[in-house]
Protein backbone atom coordinates (compact mmCIF):
# COMPACT_ATOMS: atom_id res chain seq x y z
CA UNK A 1 0.00 0.00 0.00
CA UNK A 2 1.38 3.64 -0.85
CA UNK A 3 2.56 5.76 2.05
CA UNK A 4 0.58 9.36 2.00
CA UNK A 5 2.33 12.64 3.34
CA UNK A 6 -0.06 15.22 4.57
CA UNK A 7 1.21 18.84 4.97
CA UNK A 8 -1.90 21.15 6.11
CA UNK A 9 -4.41 20.69 3.81
CA UNK A 10 -2.14 18.72 1.03
CA UNK A 11 -1.77 15.15 0.24
CA UNK A 12 1.14 13.87 -1.44
CA UNK A 13 0.27 10.46 -2.79
CA UNK A 14 -3.64 11.30 -2.40
CA UNK A 15 -5.89 11.49 -5.00
CA UNK A 16 -4.61 14.76 -6.65
CA UNK A 17 -1.07 15.33 -8.14
CA UNK A 18 0.93 18.22 -6.28
CA UNK A 19 3.00 20.73 -8.11
CA UNK A 20 6.28 21.67 -6.22
CA UNK A 21 8.03 24.64 -8.09
CA UNK A 22 10.00 27.71 -8.18
CA UNK A 23 13.66 28.60 -9.07
CA UNK A 24 16.45 26.29 -9.01
CA UNK A 25 18.38 28.84 -6.58
CA UNK A 26 17.02 32.20 -4.38
CA UNK A 27 19.11 34.58 -6.02
CA UNK A 28 17.27 37.50 -4.15
CA UNK A 29 14.42 37.82 -1.86
CA UNK A 30 12.56 40.11 -4.62
CA UNK A 31 12.63 37.32 -7.63
CA UNK A 32 11.88 34.36 -4.89
CA UNK A 33 8.64 36.40 -3.62
CA UNK A 34 7.49 37.34 -6.97
CA UNK A 35 7.70 33.36 -8.35
CA UNK A 36 6.05 32.32 -4.78
CA UNK A 37 3.15 34.68 -5.45
CA UNK A 38 2.18 34.37 -9.36
CA UNK A 39 2.45 30.22 -8.65
CA UNK A 40 0.87 30.38 -5.72
CA UNK A 41 -2.37 32.43 -7.66
CA UNK A 42 -2.16 30.12 -10.51
CA UNK A 43 -2.71 27.12 -8.47
CA UNK A 44 -5.10 28.51 -6.50
CA UNK A 45 -6.88 29.02 -9.91
CA UNK A 46 -6.83 25.53 -11.00
CA UNK A 47 -7.35 23.99 -7.99
CA UNK A 48 -3.79 22.04 -7.89
CA UNK A 49 -2.23 21.20 -4.57
CA UNK A 50 1.32 23.64 -4.24
CA UNK A 51 4.95 23.44 -3.01
CA UNK A 52 7.22 26.19 -3.04
CA UNK A 53 10.93 25.24 -3.40
CA UNK A 54 13.94 27.09 -3.46
CA UNK A 55 17.46 26.28 -2.97
CA UNK A 56 19.29 28.93 -0.32
CA UNK A 57 22.52 27.44 -1.87
CA UNK A 58 23.58 25.65 -5.08
CA UNK A 59 26.54 23.37 -3.05
CA UNK A 60 27.12 21.14 -5.72
CA UNK A 61 27.83 23.33 -8.19
CA UNK A 62 30.63 21.90 -10.99
CA UNK A 63 32.28 25.23 -11.23
CA UNK A 64 33.64 27.27 -8.85
CA UNK A 65 32.69 29.91 -10.52
CA UNK A 66 29.01 29.02 -10.91
CA UNK A 67 26.51 31.12 -8.45
CA UNK A 68 24.71 29.24 -5.15
CA UNK A 69 22.13 31.80 -4.05
CA UNK A 70 21.79 33.41 -0.87
CA UNK A 71 23.57 31.06 0.72
CA UNK A 72 23.09 29.86 4.40
CA UNK A 73 21.49 31.42 7.34
CA UNK A 74 20.18 34.43 4.82
CA UNK A 75 18.03 32.48 2.14
CA UNK A 76 16.12 30.35 5.23
CA UNK A 77 14.92 33.78 5.80
CA UNK A 78 13.46 34.33 2.79
CA UNK A 79 11.82 30.77 2.40
CA UNK A 80 9.92 31.60 6.11
CA UNK A 81 8.72 34.86 4.17
CA UNK A 82 7.42 32.55 1.86
CA UNK A 83 5.78 30.46 4.17
CA UNK A 84 3.78 33.11 5.88
CA UNK A 85 3.05 35.39 3.11
CA UNK A 86 1.17 33.13 1.35
CA UNK A 87 0.32 30.82 3.71
CA UNK A 88 2.11 27.46 1.50
CA UNK A 89 4.23 24.57 2.05
CA UNK A 90 7.80 24.95 1.83
CA UNK A 91 10.48 22.67 0.50
CA UNK A 92 14.46 22.98 0.02
CA UNK A 93 17.80 21.37 0.31
CA UNK A 94 20.33 20.77 2.32
CA UNK A 95 23.80 20.09 1.98
CA UNK A 96 25.56 19.79 5.02
CA UNK A 97 24.69 17.75 8.86
CA UNK A 98 25.28 20.85 10.96
CA UNK A 99 22.67 22.93 8.55
CA UNK A 100 19.65 20.52 9.47
CA UNK A 101 18.23 21.71 12.53
CA UNK A 102 18.12 25.38 11.23
CA UNK A 103 16.11 23.92 8.30
CA UNK A 104 13.63 22.07 10.00
CA UNK A 105 13.11 25.44 12.02
CA UNK A 106 11.69 26.98 8.98
CA UNK A 107 10.79 24.58 5.85
CA UNK A 108 7.47 21.85 5.93
CA UNK A 109 10.17 19.37 3.78
CA UNK A 110 13.64 18.40 3.36
CA UNK A 111 14.90 17.70 0.52
CA UNK A 112 18.04 15.48 0.05
CA UNK A 113 19.89 16.42 -3.51
CA UNK A 114 20.33 13.90 -5.95
CA UNK A 115 24.49 13.84 -5.78
CA UNK A 116 23.71 13.28 -2.11
CA UNK A 117 21.67 10.70 -1.69
CA UNK A 118 23.85 8.18 -0.71
CA UNK A 119 25.22 10.61 2.31
CA UNK A 120 23.89 8.13 5.23
CA UNK A 121 24.64 10.98 8.07
CA UNK A 122 23.19 14.03 5.77
CA UNK A 123 20.17 11.28 5.67
CA UNK A 124 19.50 10.44 9.33
CA UNK A 125 19.70 13.99 10.18
CA UNK A 126 17.40 14.76 8.13
CA UNK A 127 14.95 12.02 9.07
CA UNK A 128 15.69 12.47 12.36
CA UNK A 129 13.57 15.93 12.30
CA UNK A 130 10.57 14.50 11.63
CA UNK A 131 9.91 16.47 8.79
CA UNK A 132 8.75 14.64 5.52
CA UNK A 133 11.87 13.94 3.48
CA UNK A 134 12.11 14.47 -0.46
CA UNK A 135 15.21 11.89 -1.54
CA UNK A 136 15.79 12.90 -4.72
CA UNK A 137 17.32 9.49 -6.85
CA UNK A 138 20.64 10.25 -7.51
CA UNK A 139 21.79 9.95 -11.18
CA UNK A 140 23.90 7.54 -10.89
CA UNK A 141 21.74 4.84 -8.87
CA UNK A 142 19.09 2.06 -10.12
CA UNK A 143 15.97 2.93 -9.19
CA UNK A 144 15.09 -0.05 -7.48
CA UNK A 145 17.61 0.51 -5.42
CA UNK A 146 16.01 3.72 -3.67
CA UNK A 147 14.41 1.42 -1.41
CA UNK A 148 17.89 1.04 0.55
CA UNK A 149 18.45 4.69 1.04
CA UNK A 150 14.42 5.66 2.16
CA UNK A 151 15.25 2.27 4.44
CA UNK A 152 17.65 4.68 6.14
CA UNK A 153 15.15 7.04 7.19
CA UNK A 154 12.56 4.88 8.17
CA UNK A 155 15.46 3.79 10.67
CA UNK A 156 15.18 7.27 12.39
CA UNK A 157 11.24 6.01 12.84
CA UNK A 158 10.53 8.47 9.70
CA UNK A 159 7.66 7.16 7.68
CA UNK A 160 7.51 10.55 5.53
CA UNK A 161 9.54 10.07 2.50
CA UNK A 162 8.57 10.70 -1.11
CA UNK A 163 11.30 9.67 -3.97
CA UNK A 164 12.10 11.92 -6.64
CA UNK A 165 12.68 10.85 -10.56
CA UNK A 166 15.41 13.41 -12.13
CA UNK A 167 16.96 11.48 -14.89
CA UNK A 168 20.08 8.88 -15.22
CA UNK A 169 23.07 9.75 -16.65
CA UNK A 170 25.58 8.00 -18.66
CA UNK A 171 28.36 11.06 -18.66
CA UNK A 172 28.70 13.02 -21.95
CA UNK A 173 26.83 15.51 -20.84
CA UNK A 174 23.63 14.57 -20.96
CA UNK A 175 20.46 12.61 -18.54
CA UNK A 176 18.04 9.87 -20.27
CA UNK A 177 14.16 9.98 -18.15
CA UNK A 178 13.36 6.20 -18.45
CA UNK A 179 9.95 6.02 -18.02
CA UNK A 180 10.25 2.53 -16.54
CA UNK A 181 12.27 4.12 -13.78
CA UNK A 182 8.67 5.55 -12.54
CA UNK A 183 7.38 2.38 -12.64
CA UNK A 184 9.77 0.57 -10.57
CA UNK A 185 9.77 3.64 -8.22
CA UNK A 186 6.02 3.01 -7.40
CA UNK A 187 6.42 -0.11 -6.33
CA UNK A 188 8.64 0.59 -3.47
CA UNK A 189 5.15 2.44 -2.13
CA UNK A 190 6.63 5.69 -1.42
CA UNK A 191 5.11 9.02 -3.09
CA UNK A 192 6.97 9.47 -6.08
CA UNK A 193 8.04 12.56 -7.60
CA UNK A 194 9.12 13.46 -11.23
CA UNK A 195 11.33 16.48 -11.79
CA UNK A 196 10.57 16.96 -15.18
CA UNK A 197 13.34 19.98 -15.83
CA UNK A 198 16.33 18.39 -14.17
CA UNK A 199 15.47 15.55 -16.42
CA UNK A 200 15.96 17.87 -19.35
CA UNK A 201 19.21 18.96 -18.58
CA UNK A 202 22.64 18.08 -19.54
CA UNK A 203 24.90 18.33 -16.84
CA UNK A 204 28.21 20.59 -17.47
CA UNK A 205 27.67 20.36 -21.14
CA UNK A 206 28.75 23.91 -21.49
CA UNK A 207 31.89 25.39 -20.14
CA UNK A 208 31.60 24.07 -16.59
CA UNK A 209 28.21 25.33 -16.85
CA UNK A 210 24.67 22.82 -17.51
CA UNK A 211 22.35 23.34 -20.54
CA UNK A 212 19.95 21.26 -21.19
CA UNK A 213 16.39 21.25 -23.66
CA UNK A 214 13.28 23.16 -22.14
CA UNK A 215 11.35 21.71 -25.19
CA UNK A 216 11.10 18.15 -23.68
CA UNK A 217 9.70 19.58 -20.09
CA UNK A 218 6.25 19.40 -21.12
CA UNK A 219 6.55 16.16 -23.06
CA UNK A 220 8.60 14.53 -19.63
CA UNK A 221 5.36 15.88 -17.52
CA UNK A 222 2.68 14.13 -19.86
CA UNK A 223 4.40 11.15 -19.48
CA UNK A 224 4.42 11.67 -15.79
CA UNK A 225 0.65 11.99 -15.27
CA UNK A 226 0.17 9.28 -17.47
CA UNK A 227 2.10 6.87 -15.63
CA UNK A 228 0.52 8.12 -12.31
CA UNK A 229 3.02 9.89 -10.52
CA UNK A 230 2.04 11.92 -7.23
CA UNK A 231 3.79 14.91 -7.75
CA UNK A 232 5.31 17.19 -11.06
CA UNK A 233 8.39 19.08 -10.04
CA UNK A 234 9.44 22.02 -11.87
CA UNK A 235 12.32 24.81 -11.72
CA UNK A 236 10.60 28.30 -12.48
CA UNK A 237 12.61 31.82 -12.92
CA UNK A 238 11.34 35.18 -13.66
CA UNK A 239 14.21 35.78 -16.32
CA UNK A 240 15.74 32.30 -16.93
CA UNK A 241 18.08 34.07 -19.18
CA UNK A 242 19.27 35.74 -16.64
CA UNK A 243 19.44 32.65 -14.07
CA UNK A 244 22.31 31.55 -11.93
CA UNK A 245 21.85 28.38 -12.65
CA UNK A 246 19.96 25.71 -15.28
CA UNK A 247 18.64 28.68 -17.29
CA UNK A 248 18.44 26.70 -20.08
CA UNK A 249 15.61 24.26 -18.52
CA UNK A 250 14.03 26.58 -15.92
CA UNK A 251 10.62 27.68 -17.02
CA UNK A 252 9.83 31.31 -17.56
CA UNK A 253 7.54 32.58 -15.15
CA UNK A 254 5.41 34.17 -17.52
CA UNK A 255 4.50 31.17 -19.33
CA UNK A 256 4.23 29.04 -16.47
CA UNK A 257 0.46 28.59 -16.14
CA UNK A 258 0.33 27.68 -20.13
CA UNK A 259 3.18 25.00 -18.71
CA UNK A 260 0.96 23.93 -16.38
CA UNK A 261 -1.79 23.52 -18.20
CA UNK A 262 -0.35 21.41 -20.75
CA UNK A 263 1.20 18.87 -17.99
CA UNK A 264 -2.23 18.49 -16.08
CA UNK A 265 -4.24 18.57 -19.19
CA UNK A 266 -6.33 21.79 -18.03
Amino acid sequence: MKKEIKINNITIGGEKIVLIAGPCAIENEDMALETAEKLANITSKLNIPYIFKGSYDKANRLSINSGRGLGFPRGLGVLRKIRETFNIPVLTDVHETYQVEAVASVVDIIQIPAFLCRQTDLVLAAASTGKPINIKKGQFMAPEDMKYIAQKAEYKGNKNIMITERGTSFGYHDLVLDPRSIVILKSLGYPVILDITHSAQKPGGIAGASGGERKFVIPFGKVGVALGVDGIYMEVHPDPEKAISDKFIQVPLDEAENYIKAIFNI
